[in-house]
Protein backbone atom coordinates (compact mmCIF):
# COMPACT_ATOMS: atom_id res chain seq x y z
CA UNK A 1 0.00 0.00 0.00
CA UNK A 2 1.37 3.16 -0.67
CA UNK A 3 0.95 6.53 1.29
CA UNK A 4 -0.02 9.49 -0.87
CA UNK A 5 3.01 11.15 -2.56
CA UNK A 6 3.24 13.89 -5.60
CA UNK A 7 6.88 12.88 -6.42
CA UNK A 8 7.93 10.72 -8.77
CA UNK A 9 8.67 7.80 -6.70
CA UNK A 10 6.05 7.34 -3.99
CA UNK A 11 6.62 6.79 -0.64
CA UNK A 12 6.13 2.98 -0.38
CA UNK A 13 4.32 2.53 3.59
CA UNK A 14 3.30 -0.64 4.55
CA UNK A 15 2.09 -3.50 6.84
CA UNK A 16 5.89 -4.32 6.68
CA UNK A 17 7.34 -0.93 6.99
CA UNK A 18 8.27 2.28 5.31
CA UNK A 19 10.86 3.25 2.32
CA UNK A 20 11.61 6.14 0.20
CA UNK A 21 14.32 8.50 -2.10
CA UNK A 22 15.97 10.34 0.96
CA UNK A 23 15.34 13.84 0.49
CA UNK A 24 12.74 13.37 -1.58
CA UNK A 25 9.55 11.40 -0.41
CA UNK A 26 11.73 10.74 2.94
CA UNK A 27 12.57 13.02 5.40
CA UNK A 28 13.66 13.26 9.06
CA UNK A 29 9.70 14.79 9.30
CA UNK A 30 8.25 11.72 7.55
CA UNK A 31 10.21 9.67 9.47
CA UNK A 32 9.16 11.09 13.34
CA UNK A 33 5.60 10.66 12.02
CA UNK A 34 5.62 7.25 10.57
CA UNK A 35 7.55 6.88 14.23
CA UNK A 36 5.03 8.41 16.55
CA UNK A 37 2.06 6.33 15.12
CA UNK A 38 4.76 3.04 16.09
CA UNK A 39 5.08 4.90 19.41
CA UNK A 40 1.15 5.24 19.96
CA UNK A 41 0.87 1.51 19.44
CA UNK A 42 3.16 0.29 22.14
CA UNK A 43 3.23 -0.36 25.60
CA UNK A 44 5.25 1.95 27.83
CA UNK A 45 8.89 1.42 27.58
CA UNK A 46 12.48 2.40 25.47
CA UNK A 47 12.53 2.14 22.10
CA UNK A 48 15.83 0.88 20.49
CA UNK A 49 16.80 2.00 17.45
CA UNK A 50 19.75 1.34 14.85
CA UNK A 51 20.51 1.75 11.77
CA UNK A 52 22.32 0.02 8.58
CA UNK A 53 25.51 2.16 7.46
CA UNK A 54 23.39 4.17 4.90
CA UNK A 55 24.27 7.74 4.69
CA UNK A 56 21.36 8.96 5.75
CA UNK A 57 21.11 6.84 8.59
CA UNK A 58 22.77 9.43 11.10
CA UNK A 59 20.33 12.05 10.15
CA UNK A 60 17.02 10.05 10.24
CA UNK A 61 18.06 8.52 13.52
CA UNK A 62 18.47 11.81 15.23
CA UNK A 63 15.04 12.80 14.03
CA UNK A 64 13.65 9.74 15.53
CA UNK A 65 15.40 9.80 18.47
CA UNK A 66 14.05 13.59 18.88
CA UNK A 67 10.65 12.86 18.65
CA UNK A 68 11.00 9.60 21.08
CA UNK A 69 12.45 11.39 23.43
CA UNK A 70 9.97 14.47 23.52
CA UNK A 71 7.39 11.81 23.83
CA UNK A 72 8.95 11.16 27.07
CA UNK A 73 10.50 7.18 25.98
CA UNK A 74 14.38 6.21 26.12
CA UNK A 75 15.97 5.60 23.42
CA UNK A 76 18.50 3.35 23.05
CA UNK A 77 20.71 3.76 20.09
CA UNK A 78 22.62 1.58 18.75
CA UNK A 79 24.44 3.13 16.16
CA UNK A 80 25.35 1.72 12.91
CA UNK A 81 24.11 -2.25 13.72
CA UNK A 82 22.89 -5.44 11.68
CA UNK A 83 18.61 -5.86 12.04
CA UNK A 84 19.05 -9.37 13.80
CA UNK A 85 21.14 -7.49 16.30
CA UNK A 86 17.85 -4.89 17.10
CA UNK A 87 15.79 -7.95 17.12
CA UNK A 88 18.37 -8.82 19.70
CA UNK A 89 19.11 -6.26 21.90
CA UNK A 90 14.92 -4.83 21.94
CA UNK A 91 14.51 -8.71 23.73
CA UNK A 92 17.43 -8.48 25.99
CA UNK A 93 16.44 -5.21 27.43
CA UNK A 94 12.74 -5.26 27.86
CA UNK A 95 12.31 -2.58 25.13
CA UNK A 96 8.65 -1.77 24.16
CA UNK A 97 9.78 -2.00 20.62
CA UNK A 98 12.57 -1.33 17.57
CA UNK A 99 13.38 0.86 14.72
CA UNK A 100 15.97 -0.23 12.15
CA UNK A 101 16.51 2.49 9.81
CA UNK A 102 17.37 0.41 6.69
CA UNK A 103 16.03 0.20 3.32
CA UNK A 104 17.93 -3.44 3.37
CA UNK A 105 19.10 -4.29 -0.59
CA UNK A 106 17.73 -1.27 -2.26
CA UNK A 107 20.21 1.46 -3.80
CA UNK A 108 21.91 3.97 -2.14
CA UNK A 109 19.51 6.65 -2.82
CA UNK A 110 16.91 5.10 -0.42
CA UNK A 111 16.57 4.21 3.07
CA UNK A 112 13.42 2.81 4.88
CA UNK A 113 11.89 1.77 8.36
CA UNK A 114 11.44 -1.40 9.89
CA UNK A 115 9.80 -2.13 13.29
CA UNK A 116 10.39 -4.37 16.11
CA UNK A 117 7.40 -6.21 19.03
CA UNK A 118 8.76 -6.16 22.38
CA UNK A 119 9.48 -10.15 21.41
CA UNK A 120 12.69 -8.63 19.21
CA UNK A 121 10.79 -9.92 15.56
CA UNK A 122 9.46 -7.89 12.79
CA UNK A 123 5.87 -6.60 13.40
CA UNK A 124 3.23 -9.05 12.58
CA UNK A 125 0.49 -8.44 10.01
CA UNK A 126 -2.14 -7.06 12.76
CA UNK A 127 0.18 -4.90 14.32
CA UNK A 128 1.73 -3.42 11.00
CA UNK A 129 -1.75 -2.53 10.25
CA UNK A 130 -2.23 -0.56 13.22
CA UNK A 131 0.70 1.21 12.67
CA UNK A 132 -0.58 2.13 9.03
CA UNK A 133 -3.90 3.41 10.49
CA UNK A 134 -2.53 5.41 12.71
CA UNK A 135 -0.08 6.82 10.59
CA UNK A 136 -2.58 7.52 7.51
CA UNK A 137 -4.83 9.00 10.46
CA UNK A 138 -2.32 12.05 11.52
CA UNK A 139 -3.29 15.35 10.60
CA UNK A 140 -0.39 17.32 7.92
CA UNK A 141 2.36 18.80 10.00
CA UNK A 142 4.47 17.39 12.86
CA UNK A 143 2.40 15.23 15.14
CA UNK A 144 2.64 17.17 18.40
CA UNK A 145 4.25 16.30 21.80
CA UNK A 146 3.58 16.64 25.13
CA UNK A 147 4.75 20.13 25.96
CA UNK A 148 5.27 19.33 29.88
CA UNK A 149 6.67 15.84 31.89
CA UNK A 150 10.36 14.95 31.06
CA UNK A 151 12.02 13.86 27.98
CA UNK A 152 13.08 10.39 27.61
CA UNK A 153 17.19 9.79 27.39
CA UNK A 154 19.28 8.85 24.70
CA UNK A 155 21.49 5.87 25.78
CA UNK A 156 23.87 4.33 23.39
CA UNK A 157 24.17 0.30 23.75
CA UNK A 158 26.46 -1.97 21.60
CA UNK A 159 24.21 -5.14 20.81
CA UNK A 160 26.73 -7.00 19.13
CA UNK A 161 28.58 -9.10 21.64
CA UNK A 162 25.51 -10.54 23.08
CA UNK A 163 24.56 -11.32 19.63
CA UNK A 164 27.77 -12.70 18.76
CA UNK A 165 27.75 -14.88 22.40
CA UNK A 166 24.03 -16.03 21.27
CA UNK A 167 24.98 -17.32 17.68
CA UNK A 168 28.38 -18.90 19.27
CA UNK A 169 26.49 -21.35 21.25
CA UNK A 170 24.60 -22.79 18.77
CA UNK A 171 27.72 -24.15 16.69
CA UNK A 172 30.80 -26.60 18.09
CA UNK A 173 33.28 -23.12 18.55
CA UNK A 174 36.10 -25.93 19.25
CA UNK A 175 35.97 -27.76 16.08
CA UNK A 176 35.50 -24.67 14.01
CA UNK A 177 38.63 -23.22 16.11
CA UNK A 178 40.77 -26.61 15.26
CA UNK A 179 40.10 -25.93 11.52
CA UNK A 180 40.50 -22.10 11.36
CA UNK A 181 38.76 -21.44 8.37
CA UNK A 182 40.17 -18.41 6.04
CA UNK A 183 36.92 -16.43 5.57
CA UNK A 184 36.22 -13.39 2.87
CA UNK A 185 33.81 -11.53 3.54
CA UNK A 186 32.04 -8.34 2.24
CA UNK A 187 30.21 -6.66 4.18
CA UNK A 188 29.37 -3.99 1.25
CA UNK A 189 29.92 -0.70 3.81
CA UNK A 190 26.68 -1.49 5.67
CA UNK A 191 26.16 -2.82 9.18
CA UNK A 192 27.41 -6.07 8.85
CA UNK A 193 31.01 -6.13 9.97
CA UNK A 194 29.58 -5.12 13.40
CA UNK A 195 29.08 -8.51 14.51
CA UNK A 196 30.76 -10.53 11.92
CA UNK A 197 34.32 -9.25 13.10
CA UNK A 198 34.14 -9.97 16.61
CA UNK A 199 32.13 -13.53 15.47
CA UNK A 200 34.41 -14.92 12.89
CA UNK A 201 37.43 -13.54 15.20
CA UNK A 202 36.04 -15.88 18.42
CA UNK A 203 35.25 -18.79 16.23
CA UNK A 204 39.16 -18.37 15.32
CA UNK A 205 38.54 -18.13 11.68
CA UNK A 206 41.36 -15.90 9.88
CA UNK A 207 39.46 -13.43 8.21
CA UNK A 208 39.30 -10.80 4.92
CA UNK A 209 36.25 -8.06 5.21
CA UNK A 210 35.54 -6.20 2.34
CA UNK A 211 33.85 -3.04 2.80
CA UNK A 212 33.74 -3.43 6.12
CA UNK A 213 32.97 0.21 7.14
CA UNK A 214 29.67 0.95 7.85
CA UNK A 215 29.18 3.87 5.62
CA UNK A 216 27.03 3.49 2.98
CA UNK A 217 29.31 3.94 -0.20
CA UNK A 218 28.16 0.82 -1.77
CA UNK A 219 30.72 -0.11 -4.43
CA UNK A 220 28.78 -2.29 -6.07
CA UNK A 221 25.00 -2.72 -5.86
CA UNK A 222 23.85 -3.52 -2.48
CA UNK A 223 21.83 -6.32 -3.40
CA UNK A 224 23.83 -9.93 -3.50
CA UNK A 225 23.34 -11.52 -6.34
CA UNK A 226 25.92 -13.32 -9.00
CA UNK A 227 25.78 -9.97 -11.25
CA UNK A 228 25.65 -7.44 -8.47
CA UNK A 229 29.35 -9.69 -7.35
CA UNK A 230 30.95 -10.55 -10.20
CA UNK A 231 33.79 -8.06 -9.81
CA UNK A 232 34.67 -9.44 -6.12
CA UNK A 233 34.10 -13.26 -6.55
CA UNK A 234 37.92 -13.41 -7.95
CA UNK A 235 39.10 -12.47 -4.42
CA UNK A 236 38.23 -14.93 -3.15
CA UNK A 237 40.66 -17.42 -4.71
CA UNK A 238 43.62 -14.70 -4.71
CA UNK A 239 43.34 -14.32 -0.99
CA UNK A 240 43.49 -18.11 -0.69
CA UNK A 241 40.27 -18.15 1.64
CA UNK A 242 38.40 -20.93 2.45
CA UNK A 243 34.97 -19.77 1.72
CA UNK A 244 33.56 -15.97 0.73
CA UNK A 245 30.36 -14.76 2.39
CA UNK A 246 28.39 -11.49 1.20
CA UNK A 247 26.29 -9.49 3.46
CA UNK A 248 23.21 -7.24 2.46
CA UNK A 249 23.88 -3.90 4.02
CA UNK A 250 21.68 -4.92 7.03
CA UNK A 251 23.40 -8.01 7.42
CA UNK A 252 20.45 -10.23 7.53
CA UNK A 253 21.08 -12.12 5.02
CA UNK A 254 23.72 -13.89 3.25
CA UNK A 255 25.11 -14.94 0.00
CA UNK A 256 27.96 -17.56 -0.58
CA UNK A 257 30.81 -18.62 -3.02
CA UNK A 258 33.18 -21.36 -3.24
CA UNK A 259 37.27 -21.19 -2.22
CA UNK A 260 37.02 -20.78 -5.95
CA UNK A 261 34.65 -17.91 -6.19
CA UNK A 262 32.00 -19.66 -7.50
CA UNK A 263 28.79 -18.35 -6.74
CA UNK A 264 26.51 -20.91 -5.32
CA UNK A 265 24.17 -18.40 -4.07
CA UNK A 266 21.32 -16.90 -1.74
CA UNK A 267 18.92 -20.06 -2.39
CA UNK A 268 21.82 -22.27 -1.24
CA UNK A 269 21.64 -20.59 2.36
CA UNK A 270 19.05 -21.81 3.74
CA UNK A 271 19.62 -25.14 2.69
CA UNK A 272 22.93 -25.66 3.97
CA UNK A 273 21.63 -24.40 7.24
CA UNK A 274 19.17 -26.62 7.50
CA UNK A 275 20.96 -29.74 6.86
CA UNK A 276 23.60 -28.80 9.42
CA UNK A 277 20.98 -27.95 12.14
CA UNK A 278 18.33 -31.34 11.01
CA UNK A 279 21.22 -33.86 11.30
CA UNK A 280 21.57 -32.81 14.81
CA UNK A 281 18.35 -31.93 15.88
CA UNK A 282 15.35 -32.88 13.95
CA UNK A 283 12.07 -31.08 13.68
CA UNK A 284 9.78 -28.84 11.72
CA UNK A 285 10.95 -26.47 9.07
CA UNK A 286 9.25 -23.17 7.73
CA UNK A 287 10.24 -21.79 4.38
CA UNK A 288 7.88 -19.25 2.25
CA UNK A 289 5.89 -20.36 -0.93
CA UNK A 290 9.06 -18.60 -3.27
CA UNK A 291 12.13 -20.52 -1.72
CA UNK A 292 14.02 -23.46 -3.67
CA UNK A 293 12.51 -26.92 -2.95
CA UNK A 294 15.98 -27.66 -1.98
CA UNK A 295 14.99 -27.44 1.80
CA UNK A 296 11.95 -29.35 1.41
CA UNK A 297 13.77 -32.06 -0.14
CA UNK A 298 16.33 -32.27 2.74
CA UNK A 299 13.33 -32.04 5.48
CA UNK A 300 11.89 -35.19 3.68
CA UNK A 301 14.86 -37.02 3.03
CA UNK A 302 15.61 -36.69 7.46
CA UNK A 303 12.27 -37.13 7.85
CA UNK A 304 10.56 -33.58 8.92
CA UNK A 305 7.66 -31.53 8.18
CA UNK A 306 8.69 -28.91 5.84
CA UNK A 307 5.80 -26.16 6.51
CA UNK A 308 5.39 -23.46 3.89
CA UNK A 309 3.91 -19.62 4.62
CA UNK A 310 3.12 -17.02 3.10
CA UNK A 311 6.13 -14.34 1.48
CA UNK A 312 7.43 -11.98 4.23
CA UNK A 313 9.35 -12.24 6.72
CA UNK A 314 6.66 -11.99 9.99
CA UNK A 315 4.36 -14.75 7.77
CA UNK A 316 7.67 -17.12 8.16
CA UNK A 317 7.70 -16.08 11.80
CA UNK A 318 4.55 -16.96 12.42
CA UNK A 319 4.52 -20.28 11.10
CA UNK A 320 7.23 -20.76 12.95
CA UNK A 321 5.93 -20.08 16.08
CA UNK A 322 2.55 -22.28 15.24
CA UNK A 323 4.91 -24.99 14.09
CA UNK A 324 7.43 -25.51 16.87
CA UNK A 325 9.78 -25.03 14.26
CA UNK A 326 13.62 -25.23 14.77
CA UNK A 327 14.71 -23.22 11.92
CA UNK A 328 12.92 -21.27 9.61
CA UNK A 329 13.71 -18.70 6.35
CA UNK A 330 13.45 -17.29 3.23
CA UNK A 331 15.49 -18.14 -0.21
CA UNK A 332 17.06 -14.98 -0.19
CA UNK A 333 19.71 -15.93 2.03
CA UNK A 334 17.75 -15.18 5.48
CA UNK A 335 18.27 -18.17 8.05
CA UNK A 336 15.68 -17.74 11.03
CA UNK A 337 17.14 -19.52 14.31
CA UNK A 338 15.19 -19.32 17.21
CA UNK A 339 17.70 -19.85 19.15
CA UNK A 340 19.04 -16.80 18.66
CA UNK A 341 16.62 -14.23 17.68
CA UNK A 342 13.38 -14.95 15.46
CA UNK A 343 14.71 -12.24 12.75
CA UNK A 344 16.51 -13.12 9.46
CA UNK A 345 20.56 -13.17 10.84
CA UNK A 346 23.33 -13.72 8.24
CA UNK A 347 25.32 -14.25 11.60
CA UNK A 348 23.49 -17.63 12.62
CA UNK A 349 24.28 -18.70 8.75
CA UNK A 350 27.78 -18.15 8.52
CA UNK A 351 28.62 -20.20 12.03
CA UNK A 352 26.49 -22.89 10.27
CA UNK A 353 28.32 -23.00 7.65
CA UNK A 354 31.65 -22.76 9.12
CA UNK A 355 30.82 -25.81 11.68
CA UNK A 356 29.83 -27.84 8.35
CA UNK A 357 33.47 -27.40 7.17
CA UNK A 358 34.97 -28.05 10.21
CA UNK A 359 32.88 -31.29 11.54
CA UNK A 360 32.66 -32.97 8.03
CA UNK A 361 35.97 -32.07 7.52
CA UNK A 362 34.77 -30.45 3.70
CA UNK A 363 34.52 -27.49 1.28
CA UNK A 364 31.43 -25.62 0.65
CA UNK A 365 32.54 -27.02 -3.10
CA UNK A 366 31.34 -30.38 -2.17
CA UNK A 367 28.73 -29.47 0.38
CA UNK A 368 26.98 -27.25 -2.65
CA UNK A 369 27.13 -30.56 -4.97
CA UNK A 370 25.07 -32.77 -2.42
CA UNK A 371 22.58 -31.09 -2.34
CA UNK A 372 19.29 -31.33 -4.70
CA UNK A 373 19.78 -30.73 -8.03
CA UNK A 374 17.10 -27.94 -9.02
CA UNK A 375 17.18 -25.08 -11.26
CA UNK A 376 15.60 -21.60 -10.24
CA UNK A 377 14.41 -19.12 -12.42
CA UNK A 378 12.54 -15.78 -11.58
CA UNK A 379 10.87 -12.77 -14.35
CA UNK A 380 8.47 -10.26 -13.89
CA UNK A 381 5.33 -8.96 -15.87
CA UNK A 382 4.02 -5.23 -16.36
CA UNK A 383 0.61 -5.52 -15.20
CA UNK A 384 -1.54 -4.33 -17.54
CA UNK A 385 -5.25 -2.20 -16.88
CA UNK A 386 -6.50 -5.56 -17.90
CA UNK A 387 -4.41 -7.90 -15.50
CA UNK A 388 -5.40 -5.55 -12.37
CA UNK A 389 -8.23 -6.55 -9.74
CA UNK A 390 -10.33 -8.81 -11.09
CA UNK A 391 -8.33 -9.31 -14.12
CA UNK A 392 -5.57 -10.76 -12.47
CA UNK A 393 -7.49 -13.14 -10.74
CA UNK A 394 -9.16 -14.37 -13.93
CA UNK A 395 -5.27 -14.69 -15.35
CA UNK A 396 -4.28 -16.65 -12.37
CA UNK A 397 -7.51 -18.95 -13.24
CA UNK A 398 -6.51 -19.17 -16.71
CA UNK A 399 -2.61 -20.42 -15.34
CA UNK A 400 -4.35 -22.84 -13.06
CA UNK A 401 -6.37 -24.60 -16.00
CA UNK A 402 -3.13 -24.95 -18.14
CA UNK A 403 -1.09 -26.86 -15.57
CA UNK A 404 -4.05 -30.10 -15.34
CA UNK A 405 -1.24 -32.33 -13.98
CA UNK A 406 -0.28 -29.46 -10.97
CA UNK A 407 -2.11 -29.25 -7.48
CA UNK A 408 -2.72 -25.60 -6.37
CA UNK A 409 -2.30 -23.62 -3.58
CA UNK A 410 -4.04 -19.82 -3.38
CA UNK A 411 -1.87 -18.70 0.29
CA UNK A 412 -0.16 -16.31 -1.55
CA UNK A 413 -0.68 -15.75 -5.27
CA UNK A 414 -1.02 -18.97 -6.87
CA UNK A 415 1.45 -21.57 -6.35
CA UNK A 416 1.41 -24.89 -8.83
CA UNK A 417 3.05 -28.07 -7.49
CA UNK A 418 4.32 -31.30 -9.88
CA UNK A 419 6.89 -33.96 -9.37
CA UNK A 420 9.95 -32.27 -9.65
CA UNK A 421 8.62 -29.11 -10.02
CA UNK A 422 6.85 -25.98 -9.25
CA UNK A 423 5.70 -22.56 -9.84
CA UNK A 424 4.48 -19.41 -8.09
CA UNK A 425 2.28 -16.44 -9.37
CA UNK A 426 2.16 -13.31 -7.23
CA UNK A 427 1.41 -9.74 -7.47
CA UNK A 428 4.01 -7.65 -5.77
CA UNK A 429 2.97 -5.59 -2.81
CA UNK A 430 5.40 -2.44 -3.90
CA UNK A 431 5.06 -2.05 -7.58
CA UNK A 432 2.63 -2.46 -10.52
CA UNK A 433 4.13 -6.06 -11.85
CA UNK A 434 3.58 -9.96 -11.49
CA UNK A 435 6.21 -12.23 -10.23
CA UNK A 436 6.64 -15.52 -12.02
CA UNK A 437 9.06 -18.08 -9.96
CA UNK A 438 9.72 -21.29 -11.50
CA UNK A 439 11.92 -24.41 -10.19
CA UNK A 440 12.90 -27.75 -11.77
CA UNK A 441 15.17 -30.34 -12.89
CA UNK A 442 16.90 -28.72 -15.70
CA UNK A 443 16.60 -25.15 -17.26
CA UNK A 444 14.22 -26.16 -20.42
CA UNK A 445 11.63 -27.66 -17.62
CA UNK A 446 12.02 -24.26 -15.83
CA UNK A 447 11.56 -22.02 -19.26
CA UNK A 448 8.93 -24.28 -20.33
CA UNK A 449 6.95 -23.69 -17.16
CA UNK A 450 7.23 -19.64 -17.56
CA UNK A 451 6.34 -19.47 -20.82
CA UNK A 452 3.20 -21.57 -20.21
CA UNK A 453 2.19 -19.58 -17.59
CA UNK A 454 3.04 -16.16 -19.18
CA UNK A 455 0.79 -17.26 -22.11
CA UNK A 456 -1.99 -18.23 -19.84
CA UNK A 457 -1.61 -15.02 -17.85
CA UNK A 458 -1.73 -12.96 -21.41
Amino acid sequence: MSHPATRDEPLIVSVSGLRGVVGDTLTAEVAARYVHAFAATLPPGPVVVGRDGRQSGPMLAAAIADHLTALGRDVIDCGAAATPTIGVVVRDRAAAGGVQISASHNPARYNGLKLFSAAGRVLTADAGRAVLATYESLPPGMPPTPIDGPRGRVIEHDGAPAHVALVAACVNVEAIRRRRPKVWLDSGHGAGSRAARPLLEHLGCEVVIEGGTPDGLFEHEPEPTAENLAGLLPKIAACGADVGFFQDPDADRLAIATAAGRYIGEEATLALAVEAVLTRNPGPVVVNCSTSGMTAAIARRLGVPCHVSKVGEANVVDEMLARGAVLGGEGNGGVIDPRVVLVRDSFVAMALVLERLAVEATTVERLAAALPGMVMKKTKIDLSPELRGAGLAAGLARIEEAFPEASASRLDGLRLDWPGGWLLVRASNTEPIVRIVAEAGDDSAVDAAIARAAAALG
